[in-house]
């Protein structure tokens, strides 16, 4: 889980403004039935107030939720979060741990907010590989350049009954461009991405009138949905997985729609 992007904005306002000490709310039990309550009016407006008055250049915040820890509050810009007491004079980055569940409630939390709907993808900015009855579906991110795309690749290959929407993400630089460019344009799309996938075959340059608006749009996409790195797929339910993961896995998580 990163949180390098509210990290700086946290600090770059701690910097021009230190935060003053605070009591947090006592009155309120770490329970589940707490966490599901609605935040007080009074704590929501003190927390759209306070914090960006004495941090300076403070985002908008999209949402204030309770928590299951007493007095903690949930502060989500986007699809950065963060931890407050009831006043803001005191903030928390990091992930908040159920201990007693053996639970990552920010974890869980960004699994929710980073949910993509399926039904959604573009799938004409993408090419398709069918595999047996092609019933089951999968969405990939991938980087023609990425070693850990390579080995996914490989264990993609051993997965039956599957449509596979590949999504050209060329996030690694200019060759990687390059090479996006050439399996975009290829006769035979599919076949050209496992062959330099898997078989290690480098596709044939793209022609020069070849549209390749697709890569720039993809790239867009990624970055609306905070893909950060390849490969990331997207299960049919929504749900994703960030870096390579093994065929019984993807076996897995197809059968359950990806949950």
């Amino acid at each position: 889980m990163r949180f390098s992007a509210m990290r700086v904005v946290l600090a770059t306002a701690l910097l021009a403004c230190g935060l003053a000490a605070g009591a947090a709310d006592k009155n309120l039990a770490p329970t589940v039935a707490n966490a599901a309550r609605s935040v007080p009016p009074a704590v929501e407006s003190a927390l759209r107030k306070n914090l960006p008055e004495r941090m300076p250049n403070f985002p908008q915040i999209d949402e204030i939720s309770r928590t299951p820890m007493a007095g903690i509050y949930e502060v989500r810009i986007g699809t950065d979060l963060f931890y407050a007491d009831a006043e803001g004079n005191f903030i928390l980055t990091g992930e908040m741990m159920d201990t007693r569940n053996r639970r990552n409630l920010t974890e869980e939390r960004m699994e929710k907010l980073l949910a993509i709907d399926f039904a959604q993808l573009p799938m004409k900015d993408a090419f398709t590989i069918v595999r047996g009855n092609g019933k089951r579906k999968l969405a990939v991110f991938e980087d023609p350049n990425c070693g850990y795309c390579k080995r996914f690749e490989r264990d993609l290959q051993k997965i039956d009954n599957v449509t596979v929407y590949m999504f050209l993400y060329p996030i690694l630089g200019p060759d990687s461009i390059e090479k996006s460019k050439a399996i975009w344009c290829a006769k035979d799309r599919a076949r050209a991405w496992q062959d330099w996938m898997v078989r290690n075959e480098p596709p044939v340059k793209a022609d020069a009138a070849c549209d390749v608006a697709v890569l720039t749009r993809n790239t867009e996409l990624g970055r609306k949905h905070k893909i950060t790195g390849t490969p990331t797929l997207v299960f049919a339910d929504g749900s994703r997985v960030p870096g390579a993961i093994a065929a019984p896995e993807i076996e897995k998580l197809l059968a359950n729609g990806g949950k």
